[in-house]
Parts: structure tokens; C-alpha cells; sequence
């Protein structure tokens, strides 16, 4: 261990306490470690299950392919505590305590990295074969209705819809998505980008239904507002998640229009000695000039490497880390790698790289002739190079962009 290592470990809070113990809380923990934090800590996961990760469960998983996905993490060798099973009902940040239906828990620091939870279809719940699908538990209830190849009615087409759909599809299952919106992703990406994607749909077996609102769910069927009736012997909600912070709704820590924590450039909350990341949370980007709320994985990966610089750098009095990354994220569906980096809502200009009917292309967003988003669609170098690009803010040509032929890398100005 360095000696500025040493200091920054001897002079950090006593105990750090991470509540969530999905993607972010666990990377907090394992960080902490890595960057030569010494003190407690502590992981509290309200499931039962060992930490695990979260996108083998609409493919690995579902299909009965893994039994589960748990992190590959020696926590004991670590020396973090896992609290396994404790639900998180409030926190008192005046006291530096949590409250836990088992008690009490103090805290030095506190990071909240509770993660998102799906978004209920109203009036379906307790409804027999209604499913979600976030959890493990959710993961293998799915599992059998797959197997035995049941006919499926999935309400929302955008990413785990897709996601799901895939693997019923690959399962035998006979699958129906209905989505209110006109059309795929309707809240992720324009409608001439998402346009293509209603063929991968067609192609693969699957019946999407566009302007289709569920009026009500009951056993063995889905009932449109149309006056449709689907048959389903399964039903499947994607239609979206929030952020999963109730429990804090009385803290004192400022929530955002959608319910998540609102950080700042460097995690840290509205109240002292508390931090956030993940789903939970939102961040201002000065790279993109507006706060951003990302619900992907790579986010939660990337979050607690700022988290544990600033709780080991504000005892040590080293400069603050900014949290200001390119978003990321990936999807496999329909036999199709989709790949998203940046945040194209500021783009003035939109151009294509390849024919979007086949089996390949990218489509690009500029700003200013600078690139700021990128969907790559079976191109995973266009995203590498892309990524970098952003990274970067590198002035792009256009004429030279356009052709899928050229290297990005070979298209700046």
C-alpha cells in the first residue's frame, strides 16, 4: 500500500454502509476496497439470494440456460459484510442511523444504491400468470411457463419487452406485445430510428400490436381497449421502472420529479455524509448540460469508482471526482446486438451508416458537428470508436460519417 494509500485509509470514516446490494452496491463495496479503504463495510440487500446480476435474467436464466448470476465476488476475503435479506424501511440522517425491521443500523457514511423497480400494470395485481420480470424469484417463476411453451401476452415494447419476447420466442412460446405508443421504444428513441425494428417483430414470430391499451387483465386473457381479447396463459409487464426510493420519502434527502435521489457531479446528496448511485439516481452532466436519470447496467458499474474516491478523498481533503460519463448500453433481441452510447435529446443532426433493413447499421447524432449519441445495430467497432469519439468531443465530418464503409475513427473533421 502507497503512504498517500495509507493516509487516505487511516483517515476515512469508521463505517461506510451501502443499502442495495445489486450492480452499484456491490461495485461501492468492492471499490471501497480496491481504492485502499480499510474502515467497515457494510452491504444490506433486502433479498434473500447472494448478490447477483441482473441481465442474464431475461436470457440466461429465463431459459434455464444458468441457475443464477451471482457476482463473482469473495466478500468474506474482502472484508465486506453482507446483510442479506434486510429490507431498509427509513433512514434518519440527523442520527447517522438506518432503520431496519431488525433495528437500528448506524452509519459513518451511507451510499444509496437501491436500484429501480418495474412499474405495476394497474389493476392486474393478484391477477393468476401475471408476472414481472427484475428479480431472480421473478426469473425462475418465468422459467416453467417458458418451458411448457404457454401462449404469451407481453404489455410494453421496449427493452426487457424485446428482451423477453426473444427468449419465449427462442423457448417455443407463441408471444403477443401489445404497446399503447405507436410504436417500439417509444420513450427511448425517435420514431424513424425505432421504425425498423417493428420488421425484427414480424420476422422472428412475434405479433406487436401498436396503439393497443390494456383495459383489463384476467385469468387466461388480456383485454384491449379496442374490444380486442388476447388469449395468455402467461402475462408478462414490461412497461417501464422507477426508482425504488419510497422508503426515503420523509429522510430530508431532496427526490426527484421521477422519485429518484438528486446527486450531484459527485454522487453526493442533498444531506451530509450520504451518497447515491445506480437507477436510484440522477446527475448532472456538464457534458450534455442537463441532469441525467440512466437505468442501465453500465452505469451502475461505473457510479461507485466516483463514489469511493470522494469518501475516501473528502476525509483526505484530495480534489472531488466528477461523475460525467458517456451513457452506455446494450440489448440483445430478436438475433440482433443493439448497442446505444451518448444522449442524442440536444442533437441538431441525425445521419445513418448503413441500410437500417439489414442486418447492420449505425445511426449517428451530432451536435455542432460534434458526435453525442450513437445506435449501433450489429456494428459493435462503430460503438467502440463512437464511444471514444464522444468521449473526446471530436469534430466530425459528415459526408465522411455517412459512409458505413469508413472507419468512425476516420471521419473527423
Amino acid at each position: 500500500m502507497s503512504e498517500q494509500t495509507q493516509v487516505r485509509a487511516t483517515s476515512t470514516p469508521r463505517r461506510v454502509v451501502v443499502v442495495g446490494a445489486g450492480m452499484a452496491g456491490v461495485q461501492t463495496a468492492v471499490a471501497l476496497r480496491e481504492q485502499g479503504y480499510t474502515g467497515s463495510v457494510t452491504l444490506l440487500g433486502a433479498e434473500p439470494h447472494q448478490p447477483y446480476d441482473r441481465p442474464p435474467l431475461s436470457k440466461a436464466v429465463l431459459l434455464g440456460k444458468a441457475e443464477d448470476s451471482a457476482f463473482d465476488v469473495d466478500f468474506e476475503a474482502l472484508g465486506i459484510e453482507l446483510w442479506l435479506g434486510r429490507e431498509v424501511l427509513g433512514v434518519r440522517p440527523a442520527e447517522h442511523e438506518l432503520d431496519t425491521a431488525e433495528g437500528p443500523v448506524p452509519y459513518d457514511v451511507l451510499v444509496l444504491a437501491t436500484g429501480a423497480e418495474p412499474v405495476r400494470l394497474p389493476g392486474a395485481e393478484g391477477v393468476p400468470g401475471v408476472h414481472l420480470l427484475r428479480t431472480l424469484d421473478d426469473a425462475e417463476r418465468l422459467r416453467p411457463v417458458l418451458a411448457r411453451q404457454h401462449d404469451i401476452v407481453v404489455v410494453g415494447a421496449g427493452w426487457i419487452g424485446a428482451e423477453f419476447a426473444t427468449a419465449a420466442r427462442e423457448a417455443g412460446c407463441a408471444v403477443t406485445v401489445v404497446e399503447a405508443a405507436d410504436r417500439p421504444l417509444p420513450g427511448a428513441l425517435p420514431a424513424e430510428v425505432t421504425a425498423p425494428m417493428v420488421a425484427w417483430y414480424r420476422d422472428a414470430g412475434v405479433s406487436l400490436r401498436t396503439h393497443a391499451r390494456v383495459r383489463r387483465v384476467e385469468p387466461g386473457a388480456v383485454l384491449l381497449d379496442d374490444g380486442s381479447r388476447l388469449s395468455a396463459d402467461a402475462v408478462v409487464v414490461g412497461i417501464g421502472a422507477r426508482p425504488a426510493t419510497a422508503w426515503l420519502a420523509d429522510s430530508g434527502i431532496e427526490l426527484g420529479t421521477h422519485g429518484e435521489v438528486v446527486a450531484d457531479a459527485r454522487l453526493h446528496t442533498s444531506v451530509p455524509d450520504v451518497y447515491a448511485v445506480g437507477d436510484c439516481a440522477s446527475f448532472p452532466s456538464g457534458r450534455y448540460g442537463e441532469r441525467l436519470l440512466v437505468h442501465h447496467w453500465d452505469n451502475a458499474l461505473q457510479g461507485p469508482r466516483t463514489v469511493a474516491a470522494n469518501i475516501l478523498g473528502e476525509a483526505s481533503g484530495e480534489p472531488a471526482a466528477v461523475y460525467d460519463p458517456v451513457p452506455y448500453f446494450w440489448s440483445e433481441q430478436f438475433g440482433r446486438f443493439v448497442q446505444y452510447a451518448g444522449h442524442h435529446a440536444s442533437a441538431d443532426t441525425t445521419l445513418w451508416r448503413g441500410d437500417p433493413s439489414g442486418p447492420a447499421w449505425t445511426v449517428c447524432w451530432l451536435r455542432e458537428g460534434r458526435l453525442v449519441a450513437l445506435l449501433a445495430v450489429g456494428r459493435p467497432r462503430d460503438l467502440a470508436q463512437g464511444r471514444r469519439l464522444i468521449e473526446a468531443r471530436t469534430p466530425m465530418d459528415p459526408a465522411l460519417l455517412a459512409d458505413p464503409a469508413r472507419p468512425l475513427k476516420a471521419a473527423t473533421a
